[in-house]
C-alpha cells in the first residue's frame, strides 16, 4: 500500500459532503424507527420528529468524535483503523443514548425508554449504529479512495498535456536568433533571454503555482519574440490593466493561446493581422478575450490539442465555475477564458 493511500483512507468527517451523507442516513434511520408498528402510543409525525432530534444529534455527534480523532486514526493501517473507528462510533452511540436516555428521566418527559431500561436503550442503539455505521464507513472509504484515483490521474493527464513543447516554436525562434546575431545583437541577446524565460516556466516544477501577473510577463516574452521573427505583420492590441496580477495560476495557461491566435491566424496571412487580448474583472470573476484574424479559407483552424490542453488544466485547477470558450468564425477566432478569484484546492 502506497504513502498516499495510508494518509488518505479515512474521510473528512468535517466536510460538507460527508455530514450531508451522515444526516441523510441518519434521517433515514428516524423514518424507520417512526414508522415501526409497536410505536403507537404518540402520533406519526411526533415520533419522526423526536427520532430525528434524536438521531441527528448522535450523526453529528459522531461526526465530531471522528473528525477530532481522524489524524490519530489515520497513523495506523487501513483494517486496524477501520475497526478503530467503528468501534468509536458504536462507544459514541451508546454513551450519548445513555446522557440522553439519563436526562430525559431526570426531566420527565418519557420520551426514550421505560424506566430501568438504560441499558437495552443505549446498547439497542450501539447495536443499530454498528451495522450503520460499518456499511457507511465502508462507501466512504471506497469513495474517498475513488476521488483520489480521479484525482491522480487529471494531474497525470495534465502533467502530460503540459509536458507537450511546440517544436516549431522552438524551431522558428532559434533561426530567428541566428539571423540576428551579425546584424542585430542586441536584439538577438534579448531573443534568448525571452526564449530562456518561456522554456524556464515550461521546463519548471509543475506544483508550483504562478501568478496572472507572471503569465502576462511570459505573454510579453512570448510576443516579443514572434515581433521580431514577423515584423509589422504583427500588431497588437492589448488591454490589461484591470486584471489583478497577483491571482494564482498555473504556468503557461494563457500563452498557448496567443500562440495559436499566431501561429493559426497571423503569420498564415500575408499581410499579417492585429492580436486582440483584453482582459476584464467583475463580480469575483476573471474574463480574458483572445482574439486573432483567419485566412479567408479558414474558419477552424487545427488547434484541437492546445485548447483540450488548456480546458483541461482550467477544469483541473479552478472546477465547473471557470471556462473556456471558443468562438470560431470565419475571418476572425476568438477564445474567452473566464475563472474565478479563488484556485480550487
Amino acid at each position: 500500500m502506497s504513502e498516499t493511500d495510508k494518509q488518505r483512507w479515512l474521510p473528512q468527517f468535517c466536510s460538507l459532503p460527508t455530514l450531508f451523507a451522515l444526516m441523510v442516513v441518519a434521517e433515514i434511520v428516524a423514518l424507520v424507527i417512526a414508522m415501526a408498528p409497536d410505536r403507537a402510543a404518540r402520533s406519526w409525525l411526533s415520533e419522526l420528529g423526536i427520532a430525528s432530534v434524536f438521531v441527528q444529534w448522535l450523526a453529528l455527534l459522531n461526526a465530531v468524535v471522528l473528525c477530532s480523532s481522524r489524524e490519530v486514526l489515520e497513523r495506523l493501517p487501513v483494517r486496524p483503523g477501520f475497526f478503530s473507528a467503528w468501534a468509536l462510533a458504536v462507544i459514541t452511540t451508546a454513551l450519548g443514548s445513555a446522557v440522553v436516555y439519563s436526562m430525559d428521566h431526570a426531566l420527565g418527559f418519557g420520551l426514550t425508554a421505560p424506566a430501568g431500561a438504560i441499558w437495552r436503550f443505549s446498547i439497542g442503539n450501539a447495536a443499530i449504529c454498528a451495522l450503520i455505521a460499518a456499511a457507511l464507513l465502508r462507501y466512504l472509504y471506497v469513495r474517498e479512495l475513488w476521488q483520489e484515483r480521479v484525482h491522480a490521474a487529471a494531474k497525470a493527464q495534465v502533467d502530460a498535456l503540459q509536458a507537450r513543447i511546440r517544436p516549431h516554436f522552438l524551431f522558428n525562434s532559434m533561426n530567428t536568433i541566428a539571423s540576428l546575431i551579425r546584424k542585430r545583437p542586441t536584439d538577438a541577446e534579448r531573443a534568448v533571454e525571452d526564449l530562456s524565460e518561456l522554456f524556464r516556466a515550461a521546463l519548471g516544477t509543475r506544483e508550483m503555482l504562478g501568478t496572472l501577473g507572471e503569465e502576462l510577463d511570459l505573454i510579453g516574452h512570448y510576443l516579443r519574440i514572434e515581433s521580431l521573427r514577423l515584423g509589422e505583420r504583427l500588431k497588437l492590441d492589448l488591454d490589461l490593466q484591470a486584471l489583478p496580477r497577483d491571482l494564482p495560476l498555473p504556468p503557461l495557461l494563457l500563452q498557448p493561446l496567443v500562440e495559436n491566435a499566431v501561429y493559426h491566424g497571423i503569420q498564415r496571412m500575408p499581410e499579417g493581422g492585429t492580436l486582440s487580448m483584453h482582459g476584464a474583472h467583475n463580480d469575483g470573476m476573471i474574463e480574458i478575450v483572445v482574439r486573432n484574424p483567419l485566412p479567408d479559407d479558414v474558419a477552424h483552424p487545427r488547434n484541437a490539442h492546445a485548447l483540450a490542453n488548456v480546458r483541461a488544466r482550467i477544469e483541473y485547477h479552478f472546477g465547473d465555475k471557470a471556462a473556456l470558450i471558443v468562438q470560431p468564425a470565419r475571418g476572425e477566432f476568438t477564445v474567452t477564458v473566464r475563472l474565478p478569484e479563488r484556485i480550487r484546492q
